[in-house]
C-alpha cells in the first residue's frame, strides 16, 4: 500500500500550539461522557486474568481496541474510539492489559510492548463467543505496537474474521523510543510512566518478596536502566536490547497479511525517525502509512468536534477496508 505524505488534514484548536500541548491537553482535559461498559473476566492459560471491557449494540461486526502504556479501557482515546464506534453500530471491545484494569494481576509479569499472547486470546475470545463475521482492531502507541506485532508474527494464520487494523502513535523501534524518552524536553511523560510503573513493581515486589531489588530504582538515570534491571527480566529476555528488538513492530511488519492503517503525527514528541517506516509502507501490500505534520502523541484534536481525527480516521478505514477496499 502506498504512503501518504499528506494524508486528509484536520484543524487543531487555537490552543494547541505544538506537539506537547496536542499531547498533553487532550490526556489531561478531555473527557468521554456516556460510555457503559459491561465487564467480562477470562481466565489465562497461566493462571491469571484479563478484564474485558465490551459495548454490545447486537452487530456482526466487532472492532477491538488496544491502549498505551499504563493506559486502559478508560484512556479518553479508548473510550472517544470505544463512543464513535458503538454510535456507527459496532460492537466494541476494549480489553485491559494486565495490571491496567484496576486490579493487580496475579502473576509475577505484567505486560509489554511486544507481549502477543493476550491479545490472540482476547481475538479468539472474542470470535467464538461472539459469532462475529467481521472484526476490526485499532490499537494507540503500545497498542499500536501490540496489534502489529500480533499481525506480523500470525501473517496468514491471524482468525480469517479479522479484516483490517488502524494503528496511532507507535513507538515501532522501541530502543530508539527509550532514548527520547530521557530528553530533557520529555520529563513529564518518562515522570508519568516511570512513577506509575514504579509504584506496580513495588506492588508485585510485596507479592513476590525477593523477586525485585527495589534498591535498584535509585540507580535509574536513563530509560534503559529501568529496561535492563527490570523490564527485560521480567518479561523473559536477556538484556534491554534484547527486549527492544523482540518487542519493537519495526521487525515484525513484514509478515502482516491484514489491511493496517498506520498513522503517527510528524510533531508528536516522543517518537523518533526510527518509528515512520516509510521504506517498508512503500513496498508493503498491507501496510498503509499516513504522517500528518499535526496531533501529537494520541492526542488529534479536532476544531469543533467532539470526535479526534485518529477516532474517525479509524473508524473510516475500518468501514472502507469493511467494503471491500483493496489500496
Amino acid at each position: 500500500m502506498p504512503f501518504s505524505p499528506t494524508p486528509p488534514r484536520f484543524k487543531r484548536p487555537f490552543w494547541h500550539l505544538e506537539g506537547h500541548a496536542q499531547t498533553i491537553i487532550p490526556g489531561a482535559f478531555r473527557k468521554i461522557p456516556d460510555i457503559h461498559y459491561t465487564r467480562e473476566r477470562i481466565e489465562t492459560p497461566d493462571d491469571d486474568f484479563l478484564d474485558l471491557d465490551w459495548i454490545r449494540t447486537g452487530a456482526k461486526r466487532l472492532v477491538i481496541l488496544t491502549h498505551g502504556l499504563e493506559g486502559s479501557s478508560n484512556s479518553q482515546y479508548v473510550r472517544g474510539t470505544a463512543r464513535l464506534f458503538s454510535q456507527s453500530g459496532w460492537d466494541v471491545l476494549a480489553w485491559n492489559c494486565r495490571s491496567c484494569s484496576g486490579e493487580m494481576n496475579r502473576q509475577f509479569r505484567l505486560y509489554h510492548h511486544g507481549e502477543i499472547k493476550d491479545i490472540g486470546l482476547v481475538v479468539d475470545h472474542a470470535i467464538r463467543t461472539g459469532g462475529y463475521e467481521a472484526v476490526a482492531m485499532a490499537g494507540f502507541s503500545m497498542g499500536a505496537n501490540i496489534t502489529m506485532k500480533y499481525l506480523g508474527v500470525n501473517g496468514a494464520n491471524v482468525p480469517k474474521q479479522v479484516k483490517s487494523a488502524a494503528v496511532f502513535s507507535a513507538p515501532c523501534d522501541l530502543g530508539a523510543g527509550a532514548d527520547v524518552l530521557d530528553k530533557p524536553g520529555n520529563w513529564i511523560y518518562r515522570t508519568r510512566f516511570m512513577n506509575k510503573l514504579v509504584k506496580k513493581l513495588h506492588l508485585k515486589n510485596e507479592l513476590f518478596p525477593g523477586r525485585i531489588d527495589v534498591q535498584k530504582f535509585k540507580e535509574v538515570r536513563r530509560w534503559r536502566d529501568f529496561d535492563e534491571w527490570f523490564s527485560a527480566p521480567m518479561c523473559g529476555y536477556r538484556d534491554a536490547n534484547d527486549f527492544y528488538r523482540n518487542s519493537s513492530p519495526l521487525y515484525f511488519m513484514d509478515g502482516i497479511q491484514v489491511p493496517t492503517l498506520l498513522a503517527s503525527a510528524v510533531n508528536d514528541p516522543i517518537l523518533t525517525p526510527e518509528c515512520f517506516p516509510i521504506e517498508i509502507a512503500q513496498k508493503h501490500a498491507y501496510l498503509h502509512l499516513e504522517l500528518p505534520e499535526l496531533g501529537g502523541h494520541c492526542g488529534f484534536a479536532v476544531k469543533g468536534s467532539p470526535h479526534s481525527w485518529m477516532e474517525m480516521r479509524a473508524l473510516e478505514w475500518s468501514e472502507m477496508v469493511g467494503k471491500g477496499w483493496k489500496g
